[in-house]
C-alpha cells in the first residue's frame, strides 16, 4: 500500500481511535494524574518528578496541551481524546532524531512495555535503523527484574514472565538493562526508542529517549516538557489490532528517510 500523507494518516487515526477519540475513559486519565501528582513512583515511569508536579490540574494543563485530551477540568467523566494533529507532530519530531541516528550510525535501542500492540511498531524501526547503518543493541543475557526476565524478541527488549510475554510499566527491565551492560563493559545506547517505564528510565539516565505515550501516562510528555524525554509521541498505545500501527510506521520511517517505509504494511 502507498505510504499515507499527513492528512490521510491523521484521517487513519481518528478512524482506527489511535487518536480522536480514544478508548480510554476521563475517570481513568484523572485517576492516573492523581497518581502521579500525590507522588506515586508506579506513574512516574522512570522518571524522578519530585515534587514538581504536585498539583493535578498542573498535570492536566500539559496533557492538554502536549497530548490533546480535553483541557477543561470540570469534564470529570466520559470519553476522552488525543490530538491527532499532535500524534503526526510527535511523529515528525521522532524522525527528525531517527534521522540522525543513521547519518551517525549510532547504537540504538528498541524496547517496549506493550508487546501485544507496539512490538511490530518497534521491530520494524529497528530493521530500518539497521539497514540505514545503525547498531542496533544487543542486550546481555541472563538478565531479571520484577521476578522476571528481560529478553530481546525481534530486536526489541520485552519482559517476560510465566513463559509470556508482560504489559509492563515497570522501569525495572530498562535499568536491568543498562546495568548489565556496564557489568559487561559494553558502551551504553546513544539513543532509545521505547515506552512507558523503559523510555523514562533511560531519560533519567541521561540517555537519548524517545517514545509512545497513552493519554494515561502522563510522565513521559512532562519528561518531554523538562527535556528528561527528547520525544513522546501520544497515541493510544493498544489499540484492538496491532495492524493499525502500520500505515503510522510507514509515515515514520519515510518522514525519516528510512528504508523500509514502503514494506512496513
Amino acid at each position: 500500500m502507498p505510504i499515507p500523507s499527513r492528512a490521510e494518516l491523521v484521517d487513519h487515526l481518528i478512524e482506527t481511535r489511535i487518536s480522536g477519540e480514544v478508548a480510554t475513559p476521563r475517570e481513568n486519565n484523572l485517576a492516573h494524574y492523581r497518581h502521579l501528582a500525590n507522588g506515586d513512583r508506579n506513574w512516574w515511569l522512570g522518571l524522578e518528578l519530585g515534587d514538581r508536579w504536585s498539583d493535578e490540574q498542573d498535570v492536566l494543563a500539559v496533557m492538554a496541551e502536549r497530548c490533546g485530551v480535553v483541557d477543561d477540568p470540570e469534564f470529570r467523566q466520559g470519553q476522552d481524546t488525543i490530538d491527532p494533529e499532535l500524534t503526526v507532530a510527535g511523529l515528525d519530531r521522532m524522525a527528525d532524531r531517527l534521522r540522525k541516528a543513521a547519518e551517525g550510525g549510532e547504537r540504538v535501542l528498541f524496547a517496549t512495555g506493550h508487546p501485544g500492540a507496539l512490538l511490530d511498531l518497534h521491530r520494524r524501526t529497528a530493521q530500518a535503523m539497521r539497514e540505514a547503518g545503525c547498531e542496533v543493541v544487543r542486550i546481555p543475557g541472563g538478565l531479571h527484574a520484577d521476578e522476571g526476565c528481560v529478553v530481546q524478541f525481534a530486536d526489541v527488549a520485552v519482559f517476560e514472565r510465566g513463559a509470556s510475554l508482560w504489559h509492563t510499566h515497570s522501569p525495572e527491565p530498562m535499568s536491568a538493562i543498562l546495568d548489565g551492560l556496564d557489568r559487561a563493559g559494553r558502551p551504553q545506547p546513544d539513543l532509545v526508542v521505547a515506552d512507558h517505564g523503559w523510555a523514562g528510565r533511560a531519560g533519567q539516565r541521561g540517555l537519548d529517549s524517545i517514545g509512545y505515550a497513552d493519554c494515561n501516562d502522563p510522565a513521559l510528555f512532562l519528561g518531554e516538557l523538562e527535556g528528561t524525554m527528547q520525544v513522546t509521541v501520544p497515541l493510544d498505545d493498544h489499540v484492538r489490532d496491532p495492524r493499525f500501527y502500520e500505515p503510522m510506521t510507514a509515515y515514520l520511517l519515510n518522514a525519516a528517510g528510512l528504508p523500509g517505509a514502503d514494506r512496513a504494511y
